[in-house]
């Protein structure tokens, strides 16, 4: 008869939120980096392509720090928040709460806050979905009309709001769960901040010297 030594592992996979829109824009941007930059590198003369090459190293980065980098990971034990220059792990314990307001944030059991920047909260989304809402609730098979409209539902059939929703249940359902357990976790995503800022003292020097 043999064991394992391995943790149980999570009932579901991981569920992944991220913004289609926020990818397409970092695509496009870095194909006009590549563009711009590429050019500039193989015809420009004298310190241009320097130049060029410093400023790609300072702003590839960030495009993809902003647009393609941002995801939230979550599962039956954890939420996992991938930001522009941070990475936040969270048991579910450790969570008091998950919300959308002008923007999706999770708070923290000690009272800490972290933005959701791959859950963007678009408020004509958010007024569309009402919209739709009011019209369902003034529906009447006998064709009177109701006057009776739950705001908050509506909002939550908002893209952002219906994510915020699901993630805000999985934990409420998942806290109590002893692989749920722990502290938060942050660390630093060096692999976006080393290069950039590889690029800013680049840059810095050639001004200086040229």
């Amino acid at each position: 008869m043999t064991s394992s030594s391995q943790p149980p592992e999570p009932a579901h996979a991981d569920r992944v939120f991220r913004s289609p829109f926020g990818i397409a824009g970092g695509v496009l941007l870095l194909a006009l980096g590549a563009w711009i930059g590429g050019d500039a590198l193989v015809r420009g003369d004298g310190r241009t392509p320097w130049n060029a090459l410093a400023v790609l190293l300072i702003v590839v980065p960030l495009i993809v720090a902003f647009t393609l980098r941002p995801a939230v990971y979550a599962n039956d034990d954890r939420l996992r928040i991938r930001n522009p220059f941070r990475n936040i792990l969270l048991p579910w314990a450790a969570v008091a709460d998950v919300r959308a307001g002008y923007s999706s944030e999770v708070l923290t059991r000690d009272g800490k806050k972290y933005q959701l920047w791959s859950i963007p909260v678009s408020l004509r989304q958010r007024k569309r979905a009402a919209r739709k809402q009011t019209q369902r609730a003034q529906d009447d098979p006998h064709g009177r009309t109701s006057v009776h409209v739950d705001v908050t539902d509506a909002a939550r059939l908002a893209p952002a709001d219906r994510a915020v929703a699901d993630l805000r249940e999985l934990g409420e359902r998942c806290a109590s769960r002893p692989e749920a357990q722990g502290e938060a976790q942050i660390r630093w995503a060096y692999e976006i901040i080393g290069p950039a800022v590889a690029g800013v003292v680049v840059l810095v020097v050639l001004l200086a010297t040229g």
